[in-house]
């Protein structure tokens, strides 16, 4: 019968197959997340969110470096199973087995550049991320300073970078990691020019870091009157790591900073004074936001 000519073959590719499914099995084996072990909620650290794309990223990278082979060897194990069983031997169709090998390889091969490439992103952006933390843990003092800091405060429909409260205002610190760019000479170029709604680097312009950042300001703002019943003052501040900041005018609404001596800059900022009790009430809010495992939907 000529269709077992083409059905026999398929008992080649069990092993790969098996492969295949323990590779499935094992693609999250690595979890770094951890658990508070007192109320079960997660702990977060600086750049939480992209500690957690990272994972995802390498999760991928390991299913595409993995399966790949897998997926490739694929035809042309059927192939060779097809000339064992075949009364007749056609070139067309081996060729045709080749061929469709020779494309998954480019197809993989694309894959596993892109998970390099966000991989390599996503470090940069964790780098930066850790740095600005690591700059914001110096506002926190004891109690007669009342500084406090949240990492990774769940917004409105994403992840806030950093939310700071202080006795005179409350920031929200967004981070956004861009690669240097390069002169003809080979020089690194990190100055970046920063106008009312635009940051001129050098060879490209952006509007939406500083959009976001102004959207996220205004969301926590709107979001803390919910909660405590009175207006809460609420600044943006774009971070960019490595970055030679120029501002061409001054903005009330927004800060862009290069990280760098980021707690003095917040501790001098001229916001409106926080009484007390406003400024207890938005640390038990964001306290309570904060614990949230992901992003809620928007309210």
């Amino acid at each position: 019968m000529a269709w077992l000519e083409y059905l026999l073959p398929l008992i080649f590719l069990f092993p790969l197959a098996a492969t295949a499914v323990i590779v499935l099995a094992l693609r999250n084996l690595h979890d770094a997340r951890v658990h508070s072990p007192f109320d079960a909620h997660p702990l977060k650290e600086p750049g939480q969110n992209l500690r957690d794309r990272l994972d995802r990223a390498f999760a991928g990278l390991f299913l595409d470096g993995a399966l790949g082979p897998i997926v490739v060897l694929a035809p042309l194990v059927y192939g060779m199973g097809r000339m064992l069983f075949a009364n007749e031997q056609n070139w067309i169709e081996w060729a045709l087995y080749g061929a469709l090998s020779t494309l998954l390889v480019l197809v993989f091969c694309f894959l596993l550049i892109r998970d390099f490439q966000r991989i390599r992103r996503l470090k940069l952006g964790l780098a930066c991320e850790l740095a600005v933390g690591q700059e914001l843990e110096r506002l926190i003092r004891p109690e007669g300073h009342p500084f406090f800091v949240f990492h990774d405060v769940p917004g409105d429909g994403r992840s806030l970078d950093h939310v700071a409260v202080t006795p005179h205002g409350i920031f929200v610190v967004e981070t956004r990691a861009r690669p240097p760019a390069l002169t003809p000479r080979g020089q690194e170029d990190n100055r970046v020019v920063v106008e009312a709604e635009r940051l001129r680097f050098p060879g490209w312009s952006e509007r939406v870091p500083m959009h976001k950042t102004r959207e996220a300001a205004k969301w926590l703002s709107t979001w803390l009157q919910r909660q405590v019943g009175e207006a809460v003052p609420v600044k943006g501040v774009l971070a960019l790591p490595g970055w030679r900041v120029e501002v061409e005018g001054a903005m009330d609404d927004l800060l862009v900073v290069n990280g760098e001596d980021l707690a003095r800059r917040l501790s001098e900022s001229p916001q409106a004074e926080l009484d007390t009790a406003l400024h207890d009430a938005a640390i038990v809010a964001l306290r309570q936001r904060a614990s949230l495992a992901s992003p809620p939907p928007a309210a």
